[in-house]
């Protein structure tokens, strides 16, 4: 992976990482915005395996939906097959707006919250092991 590449890749991680900050502000106290809690989540795991994609040297399409972006992570690491997104593409940009989205739970939302942050780890520890690869 060249220097570009690389800071690209970084750039990604740092919009991960404005994300993570807005979900656990979101969620510090009593959680009351589960659908924004929840979008950023699903942020979360898409900018994360954008970057993964990136640094893979794939060409990204522009989409939301997580279960094609895993589709591709498993292509050069089929460890991504066994990720369960349960639901959380269904809070991306194309369903924001009311009456187009379901709107959770407390419980919900922190299930989202975990799995958002497991899929970040997961993917970012694949995409230290290419940095050190160069």
């Amino acid at each position: 992976m060249n220097q570009a590449i690389e800071e690209y890749v970084k750039d990604w991680l740092k919009k991960v990482s404005e994300d993570i900050i807005v979900v656990e502000k979101l969620t510090k106290d009593e959680v009351v915005a589960t659908s924004a809690v929840c979008f950023h989540c699903q942020q979360v795991a898409e900018k994360v395996l954008k970057a993964y994609l990136i640094a893979n040297g794939k060409e990204i399409r522009k989409t939301h939906n997580l279960e094609f972006l895993i589709s591709e992570c498993a292509d050069f690491d089929p460890e991504f097959d066994n990720i369960e997104l349960k639901n959380l593409s269904d809070f991306g940009v194309e369903i924001c707006y009311p009456g187009d989205l379901y709107i959770p739970n407390k419980e919900e939302t922190l299930e989202y919250k975990k799995l958002a942050f497991e899929v970040k780890i997961f993917t970012e520890i694949r995409i230290n092991r290419l940095f050190k690869q160069k």
